[in-house]
């Protein structure tokens, strides 16, 4: 069954706009590359780049640490993941980022300003993210962003998470927005079909997390150069 085609929406119209955060709203990859060698270190493993790691985000972080793992050890992530020592690894990797998280991540450019004038303007706003909700929260904490949200979905927060479109058709539940009234702001592949399976329109940021990939290669609707675009449009 091929996938909803997103209705045709003019700027302006969106009454309901969806973000991802790590690589969309804040720049989260430094404190996450400090957890993931915090941890390799601990393991008597050697140390990963910023840049490797930035290529693991997206899928949450037992699926960055996996990956991490699987480079280190030169083994395959499904190996890994089937590890009975991988519930101890991901333990002491989850001391680590509860310490790292929010200690040096920042937010994007115009992103704090561009989301006060979507709020000002009655545009509803929501979080969809991979990340736990356990980190998410001290991240939005940290950039003084968690009152700006009516709906914050993290990684956790259901059974099943992005690319799925549960969560997306959760929001528009929520404040009976149209497909057509609805619009998802993201950086990466995952973004893209998430909105796709949703049968919304989709704009992407260049500069986030994809897997190493140019953004335009996923066909977003639109590649924006920073969120203002939201509210200059």
């Amino acid at each position: 069954m091929p996938m909803p085609t997103p209705m045709p929406t003019p700027p302006g119209a969106h009454s309901l706009i969806l973000f991802d955060l790590d690589g969309t709203l804040v720049e989260t990859a430094p404190e996450i590359a400090d957890a993931v060698n915090d941890t390799l270190t601990a393991l008597g493993l050697d140390a990963v780049s910023e840049q490797q790691v930035s290529h693991w985000i997206g899928h949450g972080t037992r699926e960055l640490l996996i990956h991490a793992l699987a480079h280190a050890l030169h083994t395959p992530a499904a190996q890994v993941r089937h590890s009975p020592g991988f519930a101890d690894m991901q333990a002491i990797f989850d001391v680590h980022y509860s310490r790292r998280c929010a200690s040096r991540s920042r937010l994007y450019p115009q992103v704090l300003p561009t989301l006060h004038a979507l709020r000002n303007s009655g545009v509803h706003l929501a979080i969809i993210t991979n990340k736990e909700q356990r980190y998410t929260d001290k991240v939005l904490a940290a950039h003084g962003l968690q009152t700006l949200f009516g709906q914050v979905i993290s990684g956790d927060s259901l059974p099943v998470k992005k690319p799925d479109p549960s969560a997306v058709r959760h929001c528009m539940q929520r404040w009976g927005a149209s497909a057509a009234q609805t619009l998802f702001v993201g950086d990466s592949s995952i973004d893209i079909a998430t909105a796709r399976n949703a049968g919304i329109r989709v704009w992407a940021l260049p500069y986030g997390y994809n897997m190493g990939q140019p953004i335009e290669a996923s066909q977003p609707d639109r590649v924006i150069q920073d969120i203002s675009a939201l509210v200059s449009s």
